[in-house]
């Protein structure tokens, strides 16, 4: 089991957090707004499992350095395209869609993922009527996780973690960010990919998840 200290639980909680408002949101002129006024790329720590983790915040960092109001429509778009559409999204941000043979929305990992919430009072109260096995919402679940790990030695809660990471959400993660890297038209979600990735490596490597494999329909 993980033998994490408190500082570690509590800097994972505070990038699950960004990374839940960053991937599930369109973007606002406030988020951007407070990545800036809080130089939270700058912050953002490496983990040197990427050579390019420098570069990645960089990039953002440019992004930044250049942003105005006048760019939200443009990055709105380029939310838009990857998640949502029109038509089919660039990077789904769904699991179904990658682990289903039709690539359906709510399939039976949608149904999978639902027992483990159910089992484990996990609930939601969501605005929109949005499949649960969206990228976004799993940093909303690991969140108060992380939170609460800081605060007491909870084995059963790590095991809840793990599992979370290595059944439900690494086996199709990398390819949507994969996607996600891909066709991302701004410099801003062309990193937060990259980003994201790192993050999820680091938890792979720190809880000592050993992910399984999965076949990929995207």
């Amino acid at each position: 089991m993980s033998t994490l200290t408190r500082d570690i639980y509590l800097e994972y909680q505070g990038l699950a957090r960004i990374l839940h408002n960053v991937l599930f949101f369109d973007p606002s002129v406030d988020l951007i707004g407070s990545f800036i006024a809080f130089k939270t790329i700058e912050s953002w720590p490496e983990y040197g499992l990427d050579d390019n983790e420098s570069q990645t915040k960089q990039l953002i960092n440019n992004y930044l350095k250049h942003w105005s109001q006048e760019q939200r429509l443009s990055l709105k778009l380029d939310y838009g395209q990857l998640f949502y559409g029109p038509g089919d999204p660039s990077a789904a941000p769904w699991g179904s869609v990658y682990l289903s043979e039709k690539q359906l929305l709510n399939g039976e990992s949608t149904l999978s993922l639902m027992n483990f919430y159910r089992e484990r009072g996990i609930r939601f109260e969501l605005e929109s009527n949005q499949p649960i096995d969206h990228l976004g919402l799993f940093f909303a679940v690991l969140d108060p996780i992380f939170g609460q790990l800081a605060e007491e030695d909870n084995p059963e809660l790590v095991g809840s973690c793990i599992i979370l990471l290595q059944q439900h959400l690494l086996p199709w993660s990398d390819r949507c960010l994969e996607l996600m890297h891909h066709h991302a038209e701004s410099d801003f979600y062309r990193g937060i990919a990259l980003l994201t990735k790192s993050y999820l490596l680091q938890l792979t490597k720190s809880l000592q998840i050993v992910p399984i494999s999965a076949q990929l329909f995207r």
